[in-house]
């Protein structure tokens, strides 16, 4: 018998096969990733290692804290069925939500972040990102997203005050709030960079609007139900907007879709405001879902390609920026700002917002939160994962030249050459000019923040495959376009978020507010969210040391600190509802968050470095002002006042959240000791059960059961 009581099965053995092959396929990955060193790598073993792993977790660890930890259970009502109002509580089609989560938390870090990375090398990232996503993002997302579920869908922050206390409640609401505007004002610069003068990106990206609004429309009013054509639909409107947008970039219509950063900041802010007011059927699930056939095929189809072309990995598995700490990219040593830098892949905070925000309020059936909330974060992972090649392909040198700032390397060919080789690596003037050349850019020299190196190796794996090299400066612009695809389905779903969480607090001192379809309670705080991350946009196009380089280490930060709340309430819910011998699953991730960032965080507010801290920044840059000097970056004055006070404003920003993460863990602690003292005096804040009349599968495809269920209450679906 096993420990439930269920007769034991005997073991398949075709199953046994196929899982002990799956296991030797990642193993050989790990093996020939962590042995190897002076001899060609081949990227393809990157892939294996990450496949083979997330096919095990997800089998066999998710599983088990799905059925054995969490108790899923199918016959309790969602709150989207209970609540349901048709704007921000709908049930949704699985495969609908699963589109809609996976676009929202795969942003700018799963894209951005392992490229920048790379500068450390390719293996230490790889181990994060995939060893970390089994163990502590998927984790996190699942685990988040059940317990809010249970809760009406309520927000980290909310969660936090009524399980953990006043004080880290309160802690909580405002770190994650602050952290959220954060994470946004990046989000939407990383857009801003990669859409500026851009024609064709800019009407690519924009088609999508009218055509999820089509999506929304077929789906909820002319053929409700039909996921299958109006998936179809949307798959075929979005690749004509794709090639139309080409057309669009060499037409007399290019000026009229060639942005200047300023235009955009303002554009973006009109649209976050618009997409958090409409109702979720109208625009941000169908658009969320329509998004995920592009991100998934694209990385789907870089990985077949890396598997044709085999190409080797070219950076070194460790380069000694990585013990050095003093990389042209970014500055840090290897602990901690390499698990910072890698801000979503594995483990993401921002995630922990929609997996309490959107999603719980839209999920069916809780036996659904595994595929969405563990198998999600997988596939943003693998979506890492294919950045890191990506990036450690392509000559080191080139990766180098790309994404070193202007003040390290020089704006010509010649000085960049001389300042690569000063890093170690080697790449000819000539050939910095033809890289640039063939993806027909007039320079790829201090391209930072990531994309235009994912997008360069992107076009050099898609050209071999599709086209040939004549391709190649298709591909590029191509994959610019699809990373900003990518990143603004996190800020219209971020928004949105941001909008539940201000409600949430507003809703403790003003009870309407708590209603989060109240219109007034909806404009004003849609308003309010757009207009506080659109300050931090604004800054960043503004910033005289570049806003990527300056705000992405701070996004980095909070990001990390927002999981170490989310694992804190996971930790302290696991352990109120009696699952004290499962606390570890979210407990021990908990602890190497919290030391990896706050030792970051310290890093950043008290380094003697000015590369590394922000105080030492300022002072630097202010002691120069009362000189009378202008220091580079800078033009003129103007820019060395600025950079004083985003300096300022970083590094204040990185010590209150740091200081606010700390008496959250703190009061949790606290909270979870009362508990085991007296566990009646403990009150768990779970919504009343209510018997589900809903029916539908767990996954992708119904089982048999499940089938005969769909049969039985009169419906038939795969």
């Amino acid at each position: 018998m096993s420990p439930a009581g269920r007769p034991r099965t005997a073991a398949n053995p075709r199953k046994v096969a196929l899982w002990t092959a799956v296991a030797l396929a990642g193993a050989a990955g790990w093996t020939l990733l962590a042995l190897s060193r002076g001899e060609q790598v081949s990227a393809a073993w990157m892939v294996a290692a990450a496949l083979g792993t997330y096919a095990i977790a997800y089998r066999f660890y998710a599983r088990f804290i799905a059925t054995r930890v969490l108790k899923f259970d199918k016959s309790r009502a969602t709150p989207a069925e209970r609540l349901n109002d048709g704007v921000d509580f709908h049930p949704t089609d699985r495969r609908v939500l699963l589109g809609h989560h996976f676009a929202a938390i795969a942003g700018a870090g799963p894209l951005v972040g392992p490229v920048l990375a790379a500068q450390m090398g390719y293996l230490p990232g790889t181990i994060w990102i995939i060893v970390g996503v089994v163990f502590a993002g998927a984790v996190q997302d699942m685990v988040v997203l059940f317990f809010s579920t249970r809760r009406d869908g309520r927000s980290l922050g909310q969660m936090a005050r009524e399980e953990i206390g006043v004080a880290g409640g309160a802690a909580a609401l405002l770190a994650a709030f602050a952290i959220m505007i954060i994470l946004l004002g990046v989000l939407a610069l990383i857009i801003v960079n990669a859409l500026a003068q851009s024609p064709w990106g800019t009407f690519s990206i924009g088609m999508t609007i009218p055509i999820a609004l089509l999506m929304g429309f077929y789906l909820r009013v002319l053929r409700p139900g039909r996921v299958t054509e109006v998936s179809l639909i949307g798959v075929a409107l979005l690749l004509l907007a794709l090639v139309a947008g080409r057309w669009v970039a060499d037409s007399s219509w290019a000026d009229t879709f060639t942005l200047e950063p300023k235009t955009l900041v303002i554009w973006l802010v009109a649209y976050g405001f618009i997409a958090s007011v409409l109702p979720v059927w109208t625009l941000l699930a169908p658009r969320d879902y329509l998004s995920t056939f592009m991100k998934i095929g694209t990385i789907g189809l870089l990985a077949v390609g890396v598997l044709i072309t085999l190409p080797n990995l070219k950076m070194d598995a460790v380069t000694h920026f990585a013990g050095r700490g003093d990389g042209p990219v970014f500055a840090g040593s290897l602990f901690p700002f390499v698990f910072i830098t890698i801000a979503c892949g594995a483990l993401s905070g921002f995630h922990a917002l929609i997996s309490s925000g959107t999603t719980p309020k839209m999920v069916q059936k809780e036996t659904q939160i595994r595929m969405i909330g563990y198998g999600s974060m997988l596939m943003e992972s693998f979506v890492a994962v294919m950045a890191l090649v990506a990036a450690s392909i392509i000559d080191p040198g080139l990766y180098f030249a790309m994404n070193a700032p202007a003040g390290v390397i020089g704006d010509t060919v010649q000085s960049a050459s001389q300042a690569v080789a000063q890093f170690g690596y080697s790449i000819s003037p000539d050939q910095l000019a033809a890289a640039a050349k063939a993806v027909e850019e007039h320079t790829l020299l201090s391209r930072t923040g990531g994309a235009p190196t994912l997008a360069v190796g992107v076009a050099d794996i898609f050209s071999q495959v599709f086209g040939g090299a004549g391709m190649k400066a298709f591909w590029y612009h191509f994959a610019i376009m699809f990373e900003a695809l990518f990143i603004l389905t996190a800020l219209d779903a971020g928004t949105r978020v941001g909008r539940f969480m201000l409600q949430d607090m507003l809703g403790n001192v003003y009870k309407p507010f708590r209603n989060v379809s109240w219109k007034p309670g909806l404009v004003l705080c849609s308003a309010a969210v757009v207009t506080l991350w659109g300050y931090f946009l604004w800054v960043g196009v503004h910033e005289p040391l570049g806003g990527i380089n300056q705000l992405f280490p701070v996004f980095g930060i909070a990001n990390q600190l927002l999981a170490a709340v989310a694992l804190t309430v996971c930790t302290t819910l696991l352990i109120k509802s009696g699952r004290l011998k499962w606390a570890w699953i979210t407990g021990v991730p908990l602890v190497w968050d919290a030391v990896v960032t706050l030792t970051a965080s310290w890093q950043k507010v008290f380094s003697g470095d000015p590369k590394v801290g922000f105080f030492t920044q300022r002072s630097v840059y202010q002691d120069a002002i009362d000189a009378g000097k202008v220091l580079p970056p800078a033009k003129n004055m103007s820019d060395m006042h600025t950079v004083v006070t985003n300096s300022t404003v970083d590094g204040v920003l990185s010590a209150v959240l740091a200081l606010l993460i700390v008496v959250v863990i703190a009061d949790a602690a606290r909270v979870c000791v009362r508990h085991l003292r007296d566990p009646a005096a403990s009150r768990l804040s779970e919504a009343p059960y209510r018997r589900s009349a809903i029916v539908a599968p767990a996954g992708l495809v119904a089982s048999k059961e499940e089938k005969a269920e769909l049969a039985a209450a009169g419906r038939s679906g795969p």
